[in-house]
């Protein structure tokens, strides 16, 4: 039985069709910009009113415009999406004839409205809930308020219309002017008219975009998960969440979760701008893992979601790519092997330096697990961690937890280090990777300690870890860290020394090659993590969803989670 694969690209009939449709559309709008054909304005004014043609030759302009708005959400199989490409398909064959006896454009509409009738089945991408539910909301109150507004403009020139209309007229004007038709009354000054015609009619036109906007806009899906969810999921990394050091961020109350039909597997993911972002590998056991994979492609194919897997190692890398998604790789973890870390030798000459500077200042390091801390240490640690955040900026996704201190991570381990007068002047927070690894999740520590204080509590960690049965210790991600490691050697080549550079500059915004060198110092083993998505194009919507999962990019109308750790060395960009 062969798997259900994620169509790396969209079908030729979807994505031929949202290109034609964007050509007419663009062709709908051009035929308004040019002068009507000499003769047949003059034929039709017989049968039309000139400001029932100029009527139409705008709302051709719009269904043009329309036109080619649909096709990005055609391409996506939204039947929203062909549903108003009929509507505006449909509405230009007739506003063709009308705006100026166009038949040649108007056989071309005709033409679109059958092609996409025979093309129907490829848009059944269903809408987000939301969305469906504001875009009634925003006709009718900027409708409403276009109204309002030119009723009330009517009244004020009362005095300037031509004989003696009653309210229920008043009401057809302002409800014709919203689409752009003429109504019933005759002002007396053509002013008026315009004033009123203006008022309405672009009020109509606001309703209509931010309408269509809100129906094509790409869902975002709340977070769901029931208390049933999270103990499953519990249970899920008890017995299997030795395999991923991401694997407990799945825990994160912002995510939501899809099983697999039989329940034993399942992936955290959350969507943002119609990007489904996934993190980590699929929580379970490997051969559950084309069950849930299918189950989050399905779940992307019926929304018209466009699936990317942050930070996934090679073992996943290779069952999302029998799925159709394209692999690159992203950058590497940085894991300690803990019975063979040793302080000696001259490649840990620099962090020995560092700790055993710091031991002489006095100050020291206590590790323990947060459900063996009394509730006045565990306190007195969330504090200082909350007056250590930097900024009011809360970042984190693919590999922060986002809380700390809460009573359902017992199993988490805090490393506290204090000065010689034992005030608190840095924290880190690791989480459990399995039942022999931890996992870094928050580092903060005070800017004004002494240099060196974060190299004293990784040690303090890597040194207590084997007493506590922990066996590995992941620490930071490094983005394209082979990238900085190659340069450095002989023979490297015009186009990576290039590349280099790049990154070079960039990490004076993100702290990329810091991020690197902090955890190259501790001679580390790199694990390879990867990125996968459907096709390239999809790249820069998918960097847009990633840098704002993890908040590097801002988002409008979402709250932060307020104990996420805003400056965590645990991320995907430093």
């Amino acid at each position: 039985m062969s798997e259900p694969c994620w169509r790396s690209r969209p079908p030729l009939s979807r994505t031929a069709v949202a290109r034609i449709v964007q050509f007419v559309g663009l062709f709908d709008v051009l035929t308004t910009v040019l002068p009507p054909r000499h003769g047949r304005i003059a034929d039709l004014s017989e049968f039309v009113p000139t400001t029932g043609m100029l009527s139409a030759r705008a709302a051709t302009a719009v269904a043009g415009v329309l036109l080619i708005y649909v096709g990005a959400g055609l391409r996506r199989g939204k039947h929203r999406a062909w549903l108003l490409a009929v509507g505006s398909s449909a509405a230009g064959t007739l506003l063709h004839v009308v705006k100026g006896l166009d038949l040649d454009a108007a056989a071309v509409s005709a033409a679109l409205l059958a092609l996409l009738f025979v093309v129907r089945r490829e848009f059944h991408a269903r809408p987000d809930r939301r969305n469906r539910r504001r875009a009634p909301a925003a006709l009718l109150g900027f409708g409403g308020a276009g109204f309002l507004l030119g009723f009330a403009e009517i009244a004020i020139r009362e005095n300037h219309l031509v004989g003696a209309p009653g309210v229920r007229d008043w009401a057809e004007q302002a409800l014709f002017g919203l689409a752009g038709v003429p109504g019933p009354l005759k002002f007396v000054s053509p002013i008026g008219a315009e004033a009123v015609t203006l008022t309405t009619g672009a009020f109509g036109l606001l309703a209509a975009v931010a309408t269509v906007i809100l129906l094509l806009r790409p869902g975002s899906a709340r977070p769901s998960r029931t208390e049933a969810d999270e103990t499953r999921l519990r249970d899920l990394l008890a017995r299997h969440g030795h395999g991923d050091s991401l694997g407990y961020f799945a825990l994160r109350e912002d995510k939501s979760l899809i099983w697999a039909p039989n329940g034993a597997a399942v992936i955290a993911y959350r969507v943002i701008n119609g990007v489904s972002l996934a993190s980590g590998d699929p929580i379970g056991p490997e051969s559950a893992w084309p069950e849930v994979i299918s189950a989050w492609l399905a779940e992307c194919t019926a929304y018209g979601w466009t699936p990317a897997v942050l930070g996934c190692s090679n073992r996943s890398g290779r069952a999302f790519r029998k799925h159709g998604l394209d692999v690159i790789e992203l950058g590497d973890e940085a894991i300690l092997d803990l019975p063979g870390f040793s302080l000696q030798g001259r490649p840990m000459r620099g962090v020995r330096q560092a700790v055993n500077r710091m031991q002489r200042a006095g100050y020291t390091c206590e590790v323990a697990r947060q459900s063996d801390m009394t509730s006045e240490r565990l306190a007195e640690a969330i504090r200082a961690a909350t007056d250590f955040r930097d900024g009011s900026v809360e970042r984190g996704f693919s590999m922060a937890l986002s809380r700390f201190g809460d009573p359902r991570d017992g199993d988490c381990v805090l490393v506290v280090g204090r000065d010689p007068e034992k005030r608190i002047r840095g924290v880190l927070q690791f989480v459990p990777w399995g039942a022999d690894g931890w996992s870094l999740d928050l580092m903060r520590g005070d800017r004004t300690a002494d240099n060196g204080l974060t190299e004293m509590m990784v040690v303090a960690a890597a040194e207590a870890a084997p007493a506590l049965g922990v066996r590995r210790m992941s620490l930071n991600f490094a983005v394209l860290r082979s990238v900085f490691a190659r340069a450095e050697e002989l023979g490297a080549g015009p186009v990576l020394r290039l590349w280099h550079r790049l990154l070079k500059a960039a990490s004076r915004l993100w702290q990329i090659e810091s991020l690197y060198r902090a955890n190259a110092k501790y001679q580390p083993e790199w694990l390879p993590r990867y990125l996968c998505f459907p096709t390239a194009r999809d790249l820069p919507r998918i960097a847009v969803a990633a840098l704002t999962a993890e908040a590097f990019l801002p988002t409008i109308g979402r709250t932060q989670e307020k104990t996420a750790p805003p400056e965590r060395t645990h991320a995907l960009v430093g």
